[in-house]
């Protein structure tokens, strides 16, 4: 269930609030007071943690002179200005006898409790500071949460007033005519061309960041390079990886290199198609299709025939009439909005939505910064 922005943004005031009112409490007695009694307490409990089992009863005398004095010795090196100094001289006092038992560490124990509980201060400074963190962290999740929403009501929003019932045929077919030419002739050019042309085009096209073709793996690119057999064409060598090496051994010089070379990326072979030089459906925004564009003519016109490099101009002659975008625009709805959506636009749902995430994350904008974390 999604938390509503007011309840998130009055648990990080509360949250705030508490840390604050403990904030207050430590310096009122004195934070490096606070940090020396913490140490001294810590120090104090070790030792009788330690020797509990050794100092009491008959059995260790040595470990029972040696807790006496290390006790001692850390209560007369404190500081005489520490507060609740007295509290451990009260626990120390209870092991100035011969033998010690049991009762005389649960003595010295309970006269400790007051440090106990006064240094604890510090450790739910802590615990609340986390609780602060984790309020604001919380908003800031609820806050991401509604941008997202925003953004893609006002997506929504945008769509409202176009014409669904538009005929975008004309925009389809000029897309939809590159991309099966497009597709035709990179499988040519595939099966064709030998491995070390496709390779190389395909390492050339990292010049162009929106042909996202992914480049050769190292090893294969330096094997069709070098090797005699990339003369051949990557459909060939696909072949010869399928060979048993009896037969490979017929066609190429050294059949295990070709088979550690190119069997072993097979899978970026079989996947290295046409798909980067298509053109989405619904295309992009004009502008952003016009550099996508421009990208493409420089690429495809390395392989393709002329008719295809034609459709790309066709498209960027398109691309600068008005026309376009607002079919582009008519396209992405149909295949955006689904009925639902239609009807929330149609009945104000969406607006009426938009404006309370917006109400919503104004006030968490307010919140976190009236509380900025610790």
């Amino acid at each position: 269930m999604t938390e509503r922005a007011e309840d998130l943004a009055t648990e990080l005031a509360a949250a705030h609030e508490e840390y604050e009112a403990l904030e207050a409490e430590i310096a009122d007695h004195g934070e490096d007071d606070l940090e020396a009694l913490a140490d001294a307490h810590d120090r104090a409990t070790t030792l009788l943690d330690r020797y509990e089992d050794r100092a009491t009863g008959t059995g260790d005398f040595e470990g029972f002179i040696e807790f006496q004095e290390s006790f001692d010795a850390l209560v007369e090196g404190l500081d005489g200005d520490l507060p609740r100094r007295e509290a451990f001289g009260d626990a120390n006092d209870r092991f100035d006898k011969r033998r010690l038992s049991s009762s005389d560490f649960a003595a010295a124990r309970e006269a400790l409790a007051p440090v106990g509980e006064r240094v604890e201060l510090l450790d739910e400074r802590e615990t609340r500071r986390e609780r602060y963190r984790e309020a604001r962290r919380r908003v800031l999740g609820r806050q991401n949460d509604l941008a997202d929403d925003i953004a893609d009501l006002e997506r929504l929003g945008a769509l409202a007033d176009v014409d669904l019932d538009a005929p975008v045929g004309d925009l389809r077919e000029t897309v939809e005519g590159y991309n099966d030419r497009i597709e035709a002739a990179f499988r040519r050019f595939r099966g064709e061309a030998s491995a070390r042309e496709v390779l190389a085009f395909v390492e050339r096209t990292e010049q162009y960041p929106l042909v996202p073709f992914r480049p050769p793996p190292d090893d294969l690119r330096e094997y069709v390079e070098t090797s005699p057999v990339g003369t051949e064409s990557l459909t060939q060598l696909l072949d010869y990886a399928d060979y048993s090496p009896s037969k490979l051994g017929h066609y190429v010089d050294d059949p295990e290199r070709l088979r550690k070379n190119v069997a072993i990326h097979r899978s970026y072979l079989d996947g290295l198609d046409a798909t980067a030089l298509e053109i989405d459906w619904p295309p992009p925004p004009a502008r952003e299709c016009r550099f996508l564009l421009r990208e493409l003519v420089a690429v495809v016109g390395r392989f393709a025939p002329d008719e295809v490099v034609s459709r790309l101009h066709d498209l960027r002659e398109f691309a600068r009439n008005e026309r376009y975008e607002r079919l582009r625009r008519v396209a992405t709805a149909r295949e955006e909005l689904t009925e639902r959506d239609r009807e929330r636009i149609k009945n104000g749902a969406v607006e009426a939505d938009l404006e309370s995430a917006k109400r919503e994350h104004e006030r968490l904008t307010e919140a976190l910064s009236a509380h900025p974390g610790p």
